[in-house]
């Protein structure tokens, strides 16, 4: 597992786990892994991918103010 500053363990999800956490189906989280816009995950076996949490959790941060700014101008 990969360490952050306070010595705690970043966890690593499963892509159910993220599609819950930022309410995005798998097509539009792979399309925005593709455009650079989303934390790609970590291959952990041929047929196995996990994000780390703490990316995710970050992502949500960065884009939440954007999105809720996009819905309101609508």
């Amino acid at each position: 597992m990969m360490m952050i500053a306070d010595g705690e363990a970043d966890r690593l999800i499963k892509l159910e786990e993220v599609k819950r956490r930022v309410g995005l189906g798998k097509s539009m989280i792979y399309r925005l892994i593709q455009e650079g816009t989303f934390p790609s995950p970590y291959k952990v076996s041929p047929g196995a991918s996990r994000w780390s949490n703490r990316e995710v959790i970050a992502w949500i941060d960065d884009v939440k103010d954007g999105f809720e700014g996009k819905r309101r101008k609508i």
